[in-house]
């Protein structure tokens, strides 16, 4: 018998983060030889300096003969992290019950704080995506419409489509990322139809604006789209069509915590009329930035100097950026549901507030996605806990906690290891943003999902090696493919909404950057993949469970997990051996009578896999 589980509502009823004066009920279970005569739950509110607040608990009978169960209801009036603990009251003296890990209670002195998190009770999320799947789209390297574009800069090298990405310094003639493919949105916008047949109705754009590399995420204009690309009628087009014909909204990449030191902003070669910060100590962008010594010492991203980071917090950026004229809300007006915030963890809170509230009173249901890799609600950055999610900046992250607990356990098969990391995002995210967050397995900054799932690791390797090893042999690209299968599966049955990296639904395969960004191989997919990617589209849109249904583990052991997704209209249950040994899982008899999507099936409750099988039940 557990004392305490945070993750089980045998012992607390909202196994979530909870808004403000919303009731959360909490259970402990005490062994009656403890002969406790006081429980209470000890609160500490983090950023302020008061003292623990104890609430007792009142005793609510006995469970067996051996138990008994003490409980309260606990409350906040503000949002923030509060951390908890209990303690009990004996013959022997206190006892203390904390996190022993994984959410599980038990007596310790030197356990872990439970945490709680708070979230403001006006706090909503767009309902557009819930329910849905994102496709993200690098555009420079996913169709050419064949459009003649005006004004492209000369001295940028256009490749033939299909050539591997330049990679070396010699290629590049000390000129990263100039090689272009010329991919664009005319040419997204004549694949809509190829993309709403895998169920999408969001599309994700890496940088579009104008810009000096083929990743554009060195800006070198946020009013203009990057002439290679096209213009900004072609993006309205886009948005229109994607809308109106196929109910996909598009999404843009927000790059601001950087520019390009070849822009107009800082302008260090001359290219535009404008002065920049690197030419005047006079220029209106000469305070957006952080000089060391002027003008060749500056801070940079990362310390990259073609990248040189901006001041976000200065008032004159704010405003160009955030208001009622500014950079958000233009590109707003032009079409596109929201932001992706490229490093969301390097802007500062007071520029996180503007932007939301330039997003929303510009359309309310409007999207803010944060690029933040680790737990958004317990993040720690630039000496201050973040509040990301809490209800007045963002409305969900990219995903890289679900993203390596999938791609771990299909690679390793540790199912309680993945039931666990599930639940540590499960219990402290707001539902609302559980049901919007950005499930990806792959993206632009990292392997190809298939080439992590089958190949060798790349981690601390050089471009050399990841080029040597770029490629699959055949027996490890067909045992790629069923991996993606079993990765996709879960992906695209967990809380949130599933994002697929281009290429990845017919399995193209790349090491990290460039390799990842090759051209969309439209000539040779992996038609099983492609197949198997758009049965996963129709799955989602025919089970309601998946727009906002609660999580439930159902069983984990070793290489084995099923876990069961339910809202009021529908329950769905997925159930995955990744081990090389049948194995048979209890489940229920209810989901006897339920509708197989796959091969297995229950009988008499019980779901028998063969080794590395899966199944899906709805009901």
């Amino acid at each position: 018998m557990l004392i305490f589980n945070s993750r089980s509502k045998a012992y607390k009823s909202i196994i979530s983060a909870i808004a403000t004066k919303e009731q959360c009920k909490l259970r402990i279970v005490v062994p009656r030889d403890c002969k406790c005569s006081r429980a209470v739950l000890a609160v500490q509110k983090e950023g302020e300096n008061e003292e623990l607040v104890c609430y007792d608990m009142f005793w609510a009978g006995m469970c067996g003969d051996s138990y008994e169960y003490w409980e309260l209801h606990f409350s906040a009036d503000t949002s923030g992290l509060y951390f908890y603990h209990f303690e009990l009251d004996s013959p022997w003296g206190r006892s203390y019950i904390k996190n022993s890990g994984n959410g599980i209670g038990d007596f310790c002195l030197d356990g872990d704080e439970f945490c709680q998190v708070v979230y403001d009770r006006d706090f909503t999320t767009p309902d557009f995506l819930k329910g849905g799947i994102m496709y993200q789209i690098f555009p420079d390297r996913f169709f050419c419409s064949g459009k003649r574009k005006q004004n492209v800069p000369e001295k940028r090298i256009m490749r033939k489509w299909g050539e591997e990405p330049f990679w070396k310094d010699e290629q590049m003639n000390g000129v990263w990322n100039n090689d272009y493919f010329g991919g664009d949105l005319k040419g997204i916008e004549q694949k809509l139809d190829y993309i709403a047949s895998l169920g999408v109705n969001c599309i994700y754009l890496n940088p579009i604006f104008e810009a000096h590399s083929n990743h554009r995420y060195d800006t070198a204009d946020y009013e203009r789209i990057d002439s290679l690309l096209g213009t900004e009628d072609d993006l309205k087009s886009l948005c229109k069509a994607a809308k109106e014909k196929y109910g996909i909204s598009i999404i843009l990449d927000g790059v601001f915590s950087h520019t390009g030191c070849d822009s107009r902003y800082f302008n260090m070669y001359g290219t535009y009329d404008t002065v920049g910060a690197y030419n005047s100590k006079e220029s209106p962008y000469f305070d957006w930035y952080k000089f060391i010594d002027y003008p060749n010492d500056y801070h940079s991203w990362w310390g990259i100097k073609l990248l040189p980071e901006i001041i976000e917090e200065n008032e004159s950026y704010r405003e160009y950026i955030c208001g009622k004229n500014g950079i958000i809300r233009k590109w707003l007006k032009c079409g596109i549901s929201g932001w992706r915030l490229d490093v969301a963890d390097e802007l500062p809170d007071v520029f996180l507030d503007d932007l939301r509230k330039a997003v929303k009173d510009e359309n309310k249901d409007a999207i803010i996605i944060g690029e933040v890799w680790e737990d958004a609600t317990t993040k720690f950055a630039y000496g201050e806990r973040r509040r990301y999610l809490l209800g007045d900046q963002l409305d969900s992250v990219m995903n890289y906690p679900f993203a390596d607990a999938i791609l771990n356990f299909v690679k390793l098969g540790n199912g309680n290891y993945f039931i666990n990391s599930i639940m540590s995002i499960i219990e402290n995210y707001p539902p609302q943003v559980l049901n919007v967050l950005m499930n990806h397995i792959g993206t632009h900054d990292t392997e190809r999902a298939i080439t992590r799932l089958a190949g060798a690791d790349a981690n601390g390797q050089d471009r050399q090696w990841q080029h040597d090893n770029n490629v699959l042999s055949d027996c490890d690209y067909l045992k790629g493919v069923s991996m993606m299968k079993m990765a996709s599966l879960i992906q695209f049955t967990l809380p949130g909404v599933p994002s697929i990296y281009y290429g990845d639904e017919i399995g193209m395969q790349g090491m990290r950057d460039p390799f990842n960004r090759a051209c969309m191989d439209w000539e040779n997919p992996n038609v099983e993949l492609l197949k198997w990617y758009t049965r996963l589209g129709e799955i989602r849109r025919g089970c309601k469970a998946f727009e906002n249904g609660s999580f439930t583990p159902v069983y984990a052991d070793n290489g084995t997990v099923a876990y069961r997704r339910d809202c009021c209209e529908n329950s769905v249950l997925v159930a995955v051996n990744n081990s090389n040994e049948e194995v048979g899982v209890y489940v229920g008899d209810e989901w006897d009578v339920s509708y197989n999507h796959f091969e297995y099936r229950s009988n008499n409750g019980i779901i028998t896999l063969p080794p590395y099988r899966y199944t899906l039940l709805s009901k």
